[in-house]
């Protein structure tokens, strides 16, 4: 068993926390719910708890510092981002109807008792950021998750599926002609909002959605490989993928068909379609924890990380469900996840903890209280909030 570990400083975390996390890092292993998995923790502009516990299993594949993940759902807080930035250069309003950059979003049409019928509210910019739009995910049960999702729905609906697509404009063509769930604005509906504002992106920027990305957000954090694609070598650094649910057990690599990560594929999904490795996703969640701030620069203005973290979507919005549950106390923002009522927490976080998560088990938070923030990677299904619920408990405590 190959392990690697920083651990800086006994306080503010103790030596006790610090056991207590590798014991519930090799626990994930035993109990099934991960392969290989790394974490650490960041306080007060240092790391103060870093480890990587690898399972020795047979079929599986050690973390290496330069290992890829699948980011799926953890993609859409930087898709959130990069329209903030829109947003901080006076280039689009959350109010404006998404159908005026483009122009497949005039006429829409949402079901009701039975029938499709005309919308009557406009499907605005808002919407998509806050998942109000009335648009689920569809098709492929692989991103049914967080609770949502209609896995039964056929391939002709639109899917982020880069099988079925190879650029955005023709993925929002087929997402404007399928009916929406509800009334815009009127519900909320975990789903493929952010993949549609990933095409907003690219019409208003006028720049492909990877290099506008790159430009505003990759290269001044130094997340230097961090994207949509993958070349032939680094094929060798992806992970593989644990899988313990329906009915399937093992590692296997065949579960991300419906992404060919290809260089010249270029529908590149703002909810679920970038890739990472532990490292660059460390500095967006420093940025995050320093309020827009990354080592001395500014990247995103105060008032965008206020937005973010707003109130945008209540508590009792939420449907029923493993997020209700799990995440009591918790109401959205733009992608994220906003501790609002303390006593409610299991992870035993303060008021305004924040953070969002990925299908494969990629979590993050961040604790502004605190000065804190931690980040959890593996490549495991099924996917379950017990784990950073596990992992908050244990460095609170």
């Amino acid at each position: 068993l190959l392990c690697f570990f920083v651990f800086l400083l006994l306080e503010p975390l103790s030596f006790g926390q610090f056991v207590k996390l590798t014991e519930l890092q090799e626990k994930f292993i035993q109990d099934e719910r991960t392969g290989s998995n790394i974490m650490m923790v960041f306080q007060n502009g240092k790391t103060i708890y870093r480890h990587t516990q690898n399972s020795g299993k047979k079929g599986d594949k050690d973390i290496q510092k330069d290992t890829i993940f699948p980011m799926y759902s953890m993609t859409k807080p930087i898709t959130i981002a990069g329209m903030l930035l829109l947003n901080e250069r006076g280039l689009v309003s959350w109010d404006d109807p998404v159908s005026k950059y483009i122009p497949y979003f005039k006429n829409l049409r949402y079901k009701k008792d039975g029938k499709v019928l005309p919308c009557q509210n406009e499907l605005k910019v808002i919407h998509l950021m806050t998942h109000k739009s009335g648009y689920s995910y569809y098709g492929n049960p692989l991103l049914k998750h967080f609770g949502s999702g209609s896995g039964g729905a056929t391939f002709e609906e639109p899917q982020p599926n880069q099988i079925k697509y190879d650029n955005l404009d023709e993925f929002v063509k087929d997402v404007a002609s399928q009916p929406l769930e509800f009334e815009p604005g009127t519900q909320y509906q975990y789903g493929i909002s952010q993949a549609v504002l990933g095409r907003l992106i690219e019409v208003i920027s006028g720049k492909p959605l990877y290099t506008y990305l790159k430009e505003s957000l990759f290269d001044p954090l130094e997340m230097l490989d961090t994207k949509f694609h993958l070349t032939r070598d680094e094929w060798e650094r992806y992970q593989i993928l644990y899988i313990n649910a329906d009915n399937l057990k093992g590692f296997t690599y065949l579960l991300d068909s419906h992404m060919t990560f290809k260089e010249e594929n270029k529908a590149h999904f703002g909810g679920e379609g970038l890739l990472s490795t532990f490292d660059d996703y460390s500095h967006f969640c420093e940025m995050l924890l320093s309020r827009g701030i990354y080592r001395g620069k500014r990247i995103l203005s105060e008032s965008s990380i206020e937005q973010m973290t707003g109130k945008w979507v209540d508590p009792n919005e939420i449907p029923e469900g493993d997020d209700k549950q799990e995440l009591r106390g918790c109401h959205y923002g733009f992608a994220c996840y906003v501790l609002g009522t303390p006593a409610l927490d299991r992870g035993d976080s303060k008021k305004g903890m924040f953070g969002w998560a990925g299908y494969n088990n990629t979590h993050y938070w961040i604790e502004p209280q605190k000065k804190l923030f931690g980040l959890f990677m593996t490549r495991s299904r099924e996917f379950g909030w017990d784990i950073p619920i596990a992992l908050r408990k244990t460095v609170n405590s």
